[in-house]
């Protein structure tokens, strides 16, 4: 009988079998959207573990914590009582009023949140307290578990400056640059004439894009080391500044690993996080189309033997800059779970919630590095709520008035901790989602983040689905032509929504014109009148102008059945739909092509605002007799703008550089605006004299909100 060998990954596949149900098994083949982890009731870990976060992380987290049989604790701000995180856990606290620093910063209140439930354990998340040395400190003091690395780790790898010197210790690729401290703006113009220009000056505590900035020249130098010392000091509470060579046209990679407390460590691969605005990631996929296998073993073992090198011991990221050349460098360590995990788990099937749990408690790890794969392939979009149109993303607070997740679509993953009804405020970060996709192969994945991004149903705030849907579709991203520069280079007079072609344009005009018609024929139905008579001749033929980006068209429709023939500056376009106007989502076939259309409004005017490909487009649709009427109507004259300043998003004042009767020269800083903990110059669009100044150091202003007047 021939002997037969059974590799690391076939053994997993055989134990996953042994262990599951017949359900559970179907998962493990059919979709690696979901875990293929096997969740063994009888490993004990905690009973109760207290979520020291907010939002769809700590909904993540209590996803998982449900599957192992634990308790949740929950901890919130008056202002997210009635949050999803909330009502997802067993139990609830309130830590305190809105503003971060005196609720899910507040240690004494979540340190007294964990007495109060008795919860044995903590998990951090991502961002708020989950890097915080002193948080980890204060609970082993207190008998607690803290669900991440020891303190020691936190503290080497949380400090920039102490990282890079472990790092090189470890004989990790690192780039030039000064190790320590910048004192003052001065001192910054130094260094970074030593190191040539361009530098990158970041917190040395940072994180998340947050007190980063890059200077071309001494001039930006000073200025930057004002801007990042005053974000740092915000958003970490250290001031602290480091500069280094900025590497022209890198990649940004990072490597996942995961390593216990007996010395064992682990590299899950790699995870493509280029596409950025603001050095805050946007689109991220799993493995990257960049590495080969010999550069993702480079880096992953040097990966590792950094984790060893600071006897890390849960799940954390190592971040790489990757050059043209495929020679990566050393950037930082997150000594937490990433936002972006969920693509590394659909790829490997690991569980990276359950695994730090389990690592936590003291077990050790259940895998050799034989035995993680790379299964298909993943992509995450981060749906925030911003407009895409400003700076590629300035944040938008409101009421989601609705909302539908794509979640029902195959090999589609959404992670949120919202709902319809939720509030985006102003206080906290303004991420709606994670939507991620997974397919065989990369453009199956890309395929289905299409469909699912057109299927996202958002109302009542502005969304970034226009930007990420631009990005998967292009070109450039499609071949895997990308570096952390990809947005401005491909957008360099900023992002204008989806560009349509000549074919596009009557697709999209010829759904407007339908669902126009359709909409007029359901307005005429009568239910259960019977003074209606049933032998009226049906309408068949509309003659109507639309009107599309100043651009005016006459059309003729004609209905046979469900199909519309729109009649269009020449060209006949066949759109068939069953036209449920009372849903968000109007899937139509526009000459054998199919296409999800959203109705975002309609007025009795005409104006249709249709999202078409990701972009949302106003279309006028008249009859005849209207168009001819409404050239007669007076326009509103717009806004001239050149002479005032107005909020370009909801915010605090931190600074106001002017007064009433100065001069100021065209580009010159008139005030600053923190968004979201992110600093932002506002300057005058041209040059004249400061009429009045309408905001103050301290005031709250909302998008839109008349800052300073200008002669």
């Amino acid at each position: 009988m021939a002997a037969y060998r059974v590799t690391p990954a076939l053994r997993r596949v055989l134990h996953a079998f042994k262990h599951v149900t017949y359900r559970s098994r179907c998962c493990v083949i059919a979709s690696h959207a979901q875990y293929s982890t096997v969740y063994d009731s009888s490993e004990k870990t905690f009973d109760k573990i207290l979520i020291a976060n907010r939002g769809e992380i700590a909904c993540r987290v209590m996803k998982t914590c449900k599957k192992m049989g634990i308790k949740t604790v929950a901890v919130h701000s008056d202002v997210d009582s009635s949050a999803v995180h909330v009502k997802m856990a067993d139990e609830a606290v309130c830590v305190g009023p809105a503003p971060t620093s005196k609720s899910y910063l507040n240690m004494d209140a979540i340190m007294e949140a964990v007495r109060q439930s008795g919860a044995q354990a903590v998990h951090p998340g991502y961002g708020f307290l989950s890097e915080n040395k002193e948080f980890a400190k204060r609970l082993a003091a207190e008998g607690v578990t803290f669900i991440g690395p020891d303190t020691h780790a936190i503290q080497a790898m949380g400090d920039k400056i102490e990282s890079k010197l472990i790092a090189k210790q470890a004989k990790v690729n690192t780039i030039p640059g000064f190790d320590g401290v910048v004192k003052d703006a001065d001192e910054a113009v130094r260094i970074a004439g030593e190191i040539g220009y361009p530098v990158m000056i970041k917190a040395s505590a940072g994180g998340g894009g947050k007190g980063m900035r890059i200077a071309w020249n001494d001039e930006e130098t000073r200025e930057g080391f004002r801007f990042s010392s005053q974000e740092a000091a915000s958003s970490f509470g250290d001031d602290r500044l480091l500069i280094e060579k900025f590497i022209d046209n890198p990649r940004h990679i990072e490597i996942q690993v995961l390593a216990d407390k007996h010395g064992n460590a682990l590299w899950l691969n790699e995870r493509e996080c280029s596409i950025q605005r603001r050095n805050q990631k946007v689109v991220e996929e799993a493995p990257s189309t960049f590495l080969d296998p010999e550069t993702r073993r480079a880096m992953g073992e040097q990966a590792v033997a950094l984790a060893k090198a600071v006897q890390y011991s849960s799940a954390g990221t190592v971040e790489f800059l990757v050059d043209s050349k495929k020679s990566f460098y050393f950037l930082e360590m997150n000594t937490r779970l990433q936002v972006e995990h969920p693509i590394t788990e659909c790829i490997t099937g690991l569980d990276l919630v359950q695994q730090m749990i389990r690592i936590a408690k003291g077990y050790t790890l259940q895998h050799t590095q034989a035995d993680i794969p790379i299964n298909g392939w993943a992509i995450e979009s981060r749906v925030y709520a911003e407009d895409p149109y400003k700076s590629f993303g300035l944040p938008s607070i409101g009421r989601l008035s609705q909302y539908q997740e794509p979640g029902n679509l195959t090999g589609v993953r959404v992670d949120s901790g919202i709902q319809e009804g939720s509030d985006i405020s102003i206080y906290y970060d303004p991420m709606i989602s994670k939507l991620v996709t997974y397919g065989s192969t990369r453009a199956e994945a890309l395929q289905r983040m299409e469909k699912a991004l057109d299927s996202y149903v958002i109302r009542g705030v502005t969304h970034n689905i226009p930007l990420l849907r631009e990005i998967i579709v292009h070109p450039r991203f499609i071949s895997g032509d990308i570096s952390t520069k990809f947005l401005p280079e491909v957008y360099p007079d900023g992002f204008k929504g989806h560009q349509l072609s000549g074919s596009e344009r009557a697709e999209l005009l010829a759904a407007a014109a339908s669902l126009f018609v359709a909409t007029q024929l359901r307005s005429q139905r009568f239910v259960g009148n019977l003074r209606v008579s049933s032998a009226q001749q049906e309408r068949r033929k509309w003659e109507l102008s639309l009107e599309l980006e100043k651009g005016v068209h006459a059309v003729t429709v004609s209905r046979s059945g469900s199909t519309y023939t729109v009649d269009l500056d020449g060209e006949s376009v066949d759109v068939s739909s069953e036209w449920n106007l009372a849903s968000a989502l109007l899937p139509v076939t526009v000459n054998g092509a199919q296409r999800t259309v959203q109705c975002l409004s309609r007025n009795a005017g005409g104006e249709i605002n249709l999202q078409y490909l990701g972009t949302v487009y106003k279309v006028r649709v008249l009859s005849k007799l209207a168009a001819t009427l409404s050239k007669h109507m007076p326009e509103k004259v717009p806004e001239d703008t050149s002479s005032i300043l107005r909020s370009p998003m909801p915010g605090s004042v931190v600074a106001v550089s002017v007064k009433p009767g100065d001069t100021v020269a065209e580009g010159q800083e008139i005030c600053v605006i923190e968004a979201m903990k992110m600093q932002n110059s506002m300057t005058a669009a041209k040059t004249a004299k400061v009429k009045s100044v309408h905001c103050k150091p301290g005031e709250t202003v909302g998008e839109g909100d008349l800052l300073v007047e200008l002669e």
